[in-house]
């Protein structure tokens, strides 16, 4: 009797091993092979929640097949306490690994909001856009501009969100002056700008912050990446450039900026201005006349009056030779880049051509040309714009 009860014990806990090893086969599948998602979710963590509520989450908008398999997976990878707030982006497929991985490991939202504060040369603006996880691209939902706009309810109801990701993006040829005063009108950071810091100084770049975030703090950001860029660049820069210190090619490198908005002429209007130094021409270019009567305060808003071109100011290079003292804007990297390998033209003139761009010319003849050719052009749009690098 004795050896019946045994031998069916030892059987009962035979088939029990047997279901435990097929259950955790099923188990380590379930949690390893993917997932149900037919279409990418944002999945949001809010700050201290357990890992009980994730899971259960997680089940309820279809990202895991099984809380429980999901929170035993956890455990088992020891990460059961390690989940992040914030919103993430939970593709089609993903196994529970994924998921896991994705709410552990990330650091910051990978969806959700985000607010940008625009910089640019004309104007600054605060866009808040979301995360479309179907398409995973971002759509706008609201845009204003903080210097006349009252603030738009639907960013009054999401601002105190905790995992609302903020940044700041800097255009290029944006002037310190603008920076600043932008900078004030960001409600999401902090603290003052004693110092203007120096023309041409920062990197025009999209730098991401924290909420509270010091505005003195992330000019100093910008200062150190322009540095980097400059010091970078300045090592490999071409030989035999008319000018000695990367604060000189700084100084054409935001007069290249502000002439052209065109990425792949920059080497060549670099070109022209480096020439002219060579030949002891004066560069006379209209942005730094405009940066000597504005102080680079914002925009002039008209065009430039001869008195103004005949005036002698550190910037009129119409009357100065050689370079003004100080750079008129902050350039980006292209246009630094430009400035330190310049294309090798014999082009001294240039004029813009009505397509964005500017056309470029040898001889004063050829220059000429194309000037009457965008007059022409002017004449037929009704509008009065400068005319690039003037003959002498």
């Amino acid at each position: 009797m004795w050896r019946s009860i045994a031998s069916n014990a030892l059987t009962l806990f035979i088939v029990l091993l047997v279901v435990a090893a097929g259950l955790l086969a099923w188990g380590r599948e379930a949690f390893r092979g993917p997932g149900p998602l037919t279409e990418a979710i944002c999945f949001r963590v809010d700050r201290g929640a357990s890992l009980s509520a994730v899971s259960r989450a997680l089940e309820e908008q279809g990202a895991v097949s099984d809380a429980r398999i999901f929170r035993i997976g956890a455990d088992y990878s020891d990460k059961a306490q390690l989940l992040k707030f914030g919103s993430y982006l939970i593709p089609p497929g993903a196994s529970m690994v994924d998921v896991l991985g994705a709410l552990t490991e990330g650091g910051q939202s990978t969806c959700g909001r985000e607010v940008n504060f625009r910089i640019g040369v004309n104007s600054a603006d605060v866009v808040l856009r979301e995360l479309d996880a179907a398409t995973n691209r971002y759509v706008e939902v609201v845009k204003f501009d903080p210097a006349v706009d009252a603030l738009p309810q639907a960013y009054v109801d999401v601002v105190e969100e905790t995992d609302l990701r903020f940044r700041v993006t800097l255009a290029e040829g944006v002037t310190s002056w603008q920076v600043v005063e932008a900078l004030k009108r960001a409600d999401f950071l902090t603290g003052e700008i004693v110092d203007l810091p120096p023309e041409g100084s920062l990197a025009p770049d999209s730098y991401e912050v924290e909420k509270g975030s010091d505005r003195a703090a992330l000019v100093a950001r910008m200062q150190e990446a322009q540095t980097r860029i400059l010091d970078a660049l300045w090592a490999s820069r071409a030989s035999g450039l008319p000018y000695d210190t990367p604060q000189e090619a700084l100084i054409m490198a935001s007069i290249v900026e502000k002439e052209t908005g065109v990425a792949d002429e920059r080497p060549q209007v670099a070109s022209v201005f480096v020439n002219r130094l060579e030949r002891g021409m004066r560069l006379q270019t209209d942005p730094t006349v405009i940066y000597g009567i504005t102080n680079g305060q914002g925009v002039l808003g008209r065009g430039i009056r001869q008195s103004e071109l005949r005036r002698e100011t550190p910037y009129n290079t119409y009357v100065i030779d050689g370079l003004p003292p100080t750079p008129i804007a902050n350039p980006g990297r292209l246009s630094i880049e430009a400035a330190l390998n310049p294309d090798t033209t014999d082009y001294i003139f240039f004029v813009a051509d009505g397509t964005g761009g500017h056309a470029f010319a040898v001889t004063l003849e050829e220059h000429n040309a194309n000037v009457a050719r965008w007059r022409e052009i002017e004449r037929q749009r009704g509008q009065e714009g400068q005319t690039g690098v003037q003959s002498e």
